[in-house]
């Protein structure tokens, strides 16, 4: 069974696209929800959550159907939201116990689950505290324990690293790491720090205006710019880069006598020095470009944005 599975998902904001048609299908794991800010992320969370309704489509989470089930899913998944959440009269202990009573569970299975995982996030020794006194690494790890009070199957956690500095940051992707490798829980990360997802997700969707462009492994996805090659070169540019653009590459990241290019299935790199011999060009440097996850992320929504111009964009809230 799928984890997620939605077929033509719409909503707007009034006269503000944020979600466009969406269809997704994801299988359990990890995986990390990507996009620019007003990309339509935390709209499309908010409607897995239950807490929003679509304008159009369906689809089911958890095998529960999105658009009647809200109370059934209510204890099957953690949110940890984007904002801080708070209240602040509140001691630490009692803001998570009051997780748990939202999410349906006992009162008295609430406070004692409070108190086990606060420990786990390493806020034991500030149970006590209230909240107003917590540091911002210490509130995001009080959302993440509220989130784990009721021991949920699916986690949605909406930039969790968010206003943390870089000693917070890492110790906090720690954390998710190894609460990901321990409990075996499916995860989806919403975030635009792209070093996040590819640390802890397997998965990725990229949204971008309010439509999906990309899904899949890493490994598929980078598979699908076909193959890619850093070249360097001595002699006549031009002559050359319209030589290699007439073999069917496609060249990005000019600078000067360097470039990206992305060739066709069963390119031979004998090309390269063939079409260089042809353009009175000396082939200097040749090596396979292995693409990050920011590469791909800029490649995919730049080709998006040219495929469709003039659509309008989701607000920042998306």
């Amino acid at each position: 069974m799928p984890l997620v599975d939605v077929r033509q998902l719409s909503r707007s904001y009034g006269p503000v696209r944020a979600l466009h048609d969406v269809t997704l299908s994801l299988e359990p794991g990890t995986i990390g929800l990507v996009g620019n800010n007003g990309a339509g992320k935390s709209t499309l969370l908010k409607i897995l959550l239950g807490l929003l309704k679509p304008d159009a489509g369906q689809g089911e989470i958890l095998g529960c159907d999105l658009l009647r089930s809200s109370t059934e899913l209510r204890g099957r998944i953690g949110y940890m939201s984007e904002s801080a959440a708070i209240v602040p009269v509140l001691r630490g202990v009692e803001f998570v116990a009051l997780a748990g009573d939202l999410y349906g569970m006992p009162h008295r299975d609430a406070k004692r689950r409070a108190h086990e995982v606060l420990n786990y996030v390493g806020l034991g020794e500030l149970r006590y505290r209230r909240l107003e006194e917590y540091s911002t690494g210490n509130l995001q790890r009080l959302k993440l324990a509220a989130a784990l009070v009721h021991d949920p199957e699916l986690l949605l956690l909406d930039e969790p690293t968010n206003g943390l500095d870089p000693a917070g940051r890492a110790a906090m992707l720690e954390l998710l790491d190894d609460l990901i490798a321990e409990t075996g829980k499916s995860v989806i990360l919403c975030t635009h720090l792209l070093g996040d997802v590819e640390r802890l997700c397997r998965q990725i969707v990229v949204l971008d205006r309010g439509t999906i462009v990309r899904c899949g492994t890493m490994e598929d996805l980078r598979a699908s710019g076909g193959n890619r090659y850093e070249l360097g070169w001595e002699g006549p540019s031009e002559r050359f880069l319209a030589a290699l653009a007439a073999a069917g590459a496609e060249l990005s990241g000019r600078n000067g006598a360097r470039a990206i290019a992305a060739v066709p299935p069963g390119w031979s790199t004998l090309e390269f020095f063939r079409l260089a011999a042809d353009s009175g060009v000396t082939l200097k440097h040749l090596k396979p470009d292995e693409e990050d996850l920011e590469q791909f992320f800029l490649r995919v929504t730049h080709d998006n944005s040219d495929a469709s111009p003039g659509e309008p964009e989701a607000s920042a809230s998306g």
